[in-house]
């Protein structure tokens, strides 16, 4: 059940919210645990045990390591994080990786990361394992953030799930603030734009000019990040509305002068696990250039894989990757120097790069490279060159709100506004427009619902 669907937001939510609500305080995290079960059974039935066992085992795993008077870091302590682990990763590479599978259990990739965060943390002892089988449920099984992050470390939930929540009406307003902005976010820039690169897979990527092809790399940049980041920002204000803070996970990635910056600001979450599970357990950048380098590769072909096997996700990766290792070697300084350059940098790379990530099939997406860069090679088929001016027309408003709501004027404009009148008025009128473009839309799946 997608967060941008009536069935969502005028039957599943409000319903919910009043239960919820209604629920003693001190009863919630079992109205909390009911309702997220039933939501992810509306979508997902056949895969519903695949969720509860992963609590389940986690659970007991986790309770038999956990010890109060130790380090947590014995050899009965080190068995039992491998063998959790080797049930996680082992569920995740059945299903996601080794072919064997009839389908991809929805949020499988996320909820393995947390539940996989959280064990590795009991383990060094940052916090005791949960007694609670309730909570622990209701913490990985938390709809606002269950099917596609941001992926919520056990530590920024445990405080709220062992108390009991009262919801303010600030937090309300807030929330709900949250969840328009980020389903606008969603259906009027995300969706609309990505028919732009929809017509493009149509058309065929031999028959496109060079033009139109950067077009498509860059309306399906925009559609990737107000997709994604307007999923997250409607996960956070659902999160509000239950009185939980979720962690932000994305901070205008557009804006970035570097790569390196770019991915302090893009997937932030996912981001901070491999930099607290991977990269700084092998060393992080303490060892020296060449050991840095080498974890960076670790880290880099992990994130790839987590996107899924095919062979275009590695090249996406080591898009990045060189691009991250030639900062550190010299060019970080250089981009430094300039408040121009940098900018230009990033919005050529970041979209090569995502081409890469769109593109599954290794022969088009060859093809797709020859129509960015036609010096480089040659293929067959009947070129347009003034087709682009089409689309161009089309699409020329959509761009411009996207470059414009990609930075953080909007959001600082709003602020002066959105205690009066004006701001609430102003808020109602883009819940309209948004259930305006639902009303009219045939489709508009989440597209990280595929990893």
């Amino acid at each position: 059940m997608l967060f941008s669907s009536f069935e969502f937001l005028f039957r599943f939510l409000p319903v919910f919210l009043v239960i919820y609500y209604l629920t003693p305080k001190k009863f919630r995290n079992v109205t909390l645990l009911g309702g997220s079960i039933v939501f992810y059974t509306i979508g997902e039935a056949g895969y519903i045990t695949i969720l509860l066992a992963c609590v389940l085992v986690n659970y007991t795993l986790t309770r038999l390591m956990y010890r109060k008077n130790t380090d947590g870091r014995g050899i009965r302590q080190k068995r039992l994080l491998l063998l959790a682990l080797g049930y996680d990763l082992g569920v995740l590479f059945f299903f996601k990786y080794s072919g064997l599978a009839s389908g991809l259990p929805l949020g499988i990739s996320f909820y393995t990361f947390q539940i996989m965060a959280y064990v590795i943390d009991v383990y060094r002892g940052r916090i005791p394992a949960e007694q609670s089988l309730l909570r622990l449920g209701t913490y990985l099984t938390m709809f606002p953030q269950l099917i596609s992050g941001p992926i919520t470390n056990y530590a920024d939930v445990r405080v709220a799930l062992g108390r009991e929540r009262t919801i303010k009406a600030r937090q309300l307003e807030e929330g709900m603030k949250l969840l328009i902005i980020g389903l606008a976010a969603k259906v009027v820039i995300a969706d609309r734009i990505g028919t732009l690169w929809n017509s493009i897979r149509m058309i065929g990527f031999d028959s496109i000019s060079t033009k139109l092809a950067w077009m498509g790399a860059f309306a399906y940049s925009l559609q990737l990040y107000f997709d994604f980041a307007g999923y997250s920002m409607m996960a956070r204000g659902i999160g509000k509305m239950l009185g939980f803070e979720l962690p932000v996970n994305f901070r205008y990635p557009y804006i970035s002068k570097s790569v390196t910056e770019f991915w302090r600001r893009w997937h932030i979450t996912l981001g901070r696990w491999f930099r607290e599970y991977v990269y700084i357990p092998l060393g992080g950048n303490r060892k020296g250039k060449a050991r840095t380098f080498f974890n960076l590769f670790v880290v880099w072909s992990l994130t790839a894989l987590w996107h899924g096997a095919n062979y275009n996700f590695l090249i996406w990766g080591g898009i990045l990757l060189c691009c991250l290792l030639v900062e550190k070697l010299f060019l970080l300084r250089l981009l430094e120097k300039s408040r121009v350059i940098g900018h230009f940098y990033v919005l050529f790379v970041v979209p090569l790069s995502w081409v890469a990530f769109a593109v599954t099939d290794l022969s088009e997406l060859g093809v797709y490279m020859t129509r960015l860069f036609p010096f480089a090679g040659h293929a067959a088929g009947v070129i347009n060159h003034l087709d682009y001016l089409k689309y161009l027309n089309d699409y020329a408003p959509l761009f411009l709100l996207g470059v414009l709501f990609a930075t953080p004027l909007p959001e600082t404009c709003y602020r002066l506004i959105e205690r009066k009148w004006i701001g609430r008025v102003i808020l109602l009128g883009i819940f309209g427009l948004c259930m305006y473009y639902l009303a009219v839309s045939a489709n508009n799946p989440f597209l990280y619902f595929n990893f």
